[in-house]
């Protein structure tokens, strides 16, 4: 058996022929061999068939299934079929770094509980841009929710522990699977109730080993302006999450999405209404509430661009003594 035979790479794919090709190589060339790749093809796609037919690497398996089921069953589906010990997940539209499986590997040997998360950090490459994410790691014995959902400002990327970077063993994602039929914030939900179990552990490589495609155009879920299905996955999982989270949560999710989405008054007095009475409110998030209901996306990714911290970062800094 090769050294990385413990690993089962699992990668959910849907009408992406080319990047999902891209991101099996990066797979298959680990440094750390894995036993095996599952692309598990969600829905009638011949052509990711008809590419992926031409690696000839046994360690490739295809499941293709008859219809689709979103991304979070698909990597349920690949959980459960297949033969490692541990397995790695990667999204279709990002690649690995050669040593990625390796570094891992190595951080999960020295995680004392019995289940290790083990993510690391990424580089983003957005509309001609790069950058490294998240600013900063996760601590342990830290509250998995707010180190994910806390911003300190418009930018995301503060805490993250994205999909392409996570591996854990099998064992585990078979006792608690993605949940089934979300739409969106498949990753948060999954971390933050696993994240409660007694034996998991949560570590990071501060590498980079991910490299995170994100195509503004692409249309997926997760840039949906769809704030109704945020605020319901929010309040579905609210058990799972600190009332700070949420209180940011609603600032930033949910008011982002309902600002692009053109929502009326209603609306935001409906998620005011929630802020207040269900989360935990501070200054920093309040702020937030307002920047991101006053500013638009394209004003916010100016900001992005702009090389000084934005004056709104400032201000919350100011107005809540942390810099």
């Amino acid at each position: 058996m090769s050294e990385g035979a413990a690993v089962s790479v699992v990668i959910p794919t849907c009408g992406r022929s080319r990047q999902v090709a891209a991101a099996v190589k990066s797979a298959l060339t680990q440094s750390y061999a894995p036993l095996e790749v599952i692309v598990v093809i969600d829905g009638f796609d011949p052509e990711t068939i008809n590419a992926l037919g031409t690696f000839g690497d046994r360690r490739l398996r295809l499941i293709t299934l008859e219809e689709n089921v979103g991304g979070a069953e698909a990597r349920n589906i690949g959980v459960r079929s297949a033969c490692g010990e541990w397995i790695a997940f990667l999204d279709d539209d990002d690649t690995w770094m050669p040593e990625k499986l390796r570094r891992q590997m190595e951080v999960a040997a020295s995680v004392s509980a019995p289940f290790p998360i083990v993510s690391s950090k990424l580089l983003v490459v957005r509309a001609g841009m790069k950058r490294v994410l998240p600013r900063r790691l996760y601590k342990k014995g830290e509250d998995v929710s707010e180190y994910l959902l806390c911003r300190r400002g418009l930018a995301y990327g503060d805490g993250m522990l994205q999909t392409s970077t996570l591996l854990a063993k099998r064992d585990l994602l078979l006792n608690l699977p993605f949940l089934k039929g979300l739409k969106r914030h498949q990753d948060w939900d999954w971390l933050m109730k696993a994240a409660r179990l007694p034996d998991v552990e949560i570590a990071m490589v501060p590498e980079v080993l991910t490299a995170m495609y994100v195509d503004e155009q692409s249309g997926s879920v997760s840039q949906s302006t769809d704030w109704k299905v945020s605020l319901e996955w929010a309040q579905e999982a609210r058990s799972a999450m600190s009332r700070r989270a949420y209180s940011f949560f609603i600032s930033t999710e949910c008011v982002s999405r309902a600002q692009q989405n053109g929502a009326g008054v209603k609306v935001v007095c409906e998620l005011l209404r929630t802020y207040f009475q269900d989360g935990y409110p501070s200054a920093r998030s309040l702020v937030l509430f307002l920047g991101f209901l006053l500013f638009s996306r394209r004003h916010r990714n100016i900001r992005k661009r702009w090389p000084m911290k934005s004056f709104l970062t400032r201000r919350t800094e100011v107005i809540t003594g942390y810099e």
